[in-house]
């Protein structure tokens, strides 16, 4: 039995371990964020990331609206934020409150105990399939000196441990 080309994509594409973040944005006072692993580095000169988000989504909204975000690391610590910042459904208000986090110079927020942090502005963004690519300069970065990192592998957060 084949696979449809999406349902054969989905499967081969689990096998791909990748980072996970949150990423984050204010839009009226109100904090956005979700969980991420289509993330990854463009370019160092200038410093520029990329970040696929849902078209539908209302992230992409927000995103697209604030054009400041966000980028948080997540350290295997991280397992439940990642999973709460990825439930479909939840509230808008109140999201981030049991999270601990702080806010970054351009006001996004940042979780804390990430492995690594990033405060982006949108240069770009380009419609592909049911995502939008969104391209961002990278304004502020930090990063820690340990840990260990989740990553998400055949559809769930595990560590390299």
């Amino acid at each position: 039995m084949s696979l449809e080309p999406s349902a054969a994509l989905r499967q081969a594409m689990s096998r791909l371990a990748t980072g996970v973040c949150v990423v984050t944005t204010t839009v009226d006072g109100h904090d956005h964020a979700m969980t991420a692993n289509a993330f990854t580095s463009v370019s160092l000169e200038p410093p520029l990331v990329l970040l696929c988000v849902r078209l539908d989504s209302g992230f992409q909204d927000a995103v697209s609206t604030a054009r400041r975000w966000g980028v948080s690391v997540l350290a295997e610590e991280h397992r439940r934020v990642a999973s709460w910042l990825s439930t479909p459904g939840r509230p808008l208000q109140g999201q981030l409150t049991r999270v601990p986090h702080h806010r970054g110079e351009s006001g996004v927020v940042l979780l804390d105990g990430a492995l690594a942090t990033m405060e982006c502005e949108t240069v770009e963004e380009h419609v592909a399939g049911d995502h939008v690519i969104v391209v961002a300069e990278v304004i502020r970065a930090d990063h820690a000196d340990s840990g260990s990192p989740l990553v998400y592998y055949r559809s769930t957060y595990t560590s390299t441990r």
